[in-house]
């Protein structure tokens, strides 16, 4: 079994064989991504899995938000590559949520905790959060949570 940076490392090779300058570009700033996380702090460590997996969601969140703001700012051709690059890095993500499971999770915790209103909205995120990690992104899980508790 190899493990998901040997995946990207994998990945990468072929990419520059194939000469797929976006796919080589994307897993190369992805891999120095990873590497700069493992040699941040006092000392160098290798990291796992699961924490590979958080910075390459964190790197395909900056390519939809660099999208966005090509796109707000009239660069269709930049936002067009930047969708191309999250796309690509989506696909060594665990398959996202839909929102009706989204919404079936978030209101087990609404009636699990007894929350009403947006005052309840912490605790009934303190539920949620271990149950989706890396299935759903932050910003729509909180959505959903303040549609839920607003009726």
């Amino acid at each position: 079994m190899t493990t998901l940076k040997a995946q990207l490392q994998e990945d990468l090779t072929a990419a520059i064989r194939d000469r797929d300058e976006l796919r080589s570009s994307t897993i190369r700033l992805t891999l120095s991504a990873v590497t700069s996380e493992e040699v941040a702090g006092k000392e160098k460590r290798e990291l796992s899995d699961a924490e590979v997996l958080k910075v390459i969601g964190r790197e395909a969140k900056k390519r939809r938000e660099a999208a966005e703001a090509f796109d707000t700012a009239g660069r269709t051709e930049q936002a067009a590559r930047e969708r191309a690059e999250g796309e690509l890095l989506a696909g060594y993500l665990p398959k996202q949520l839909s929102d009706e499971d989204l919404a079936a999770i978030v209101a087990a915790a609404v009636a699990e905790s007894g929350a009403a209103g947006p005052q309840g909205m912490g605790a009934v995120m303190k539920l949620v959060k271990p149950k989706v990690d890396g299935l759903a992104e932050g910003g729509r899980v909180a959505a959903a949570v303040k549609a839920a508790l607003a009726g």
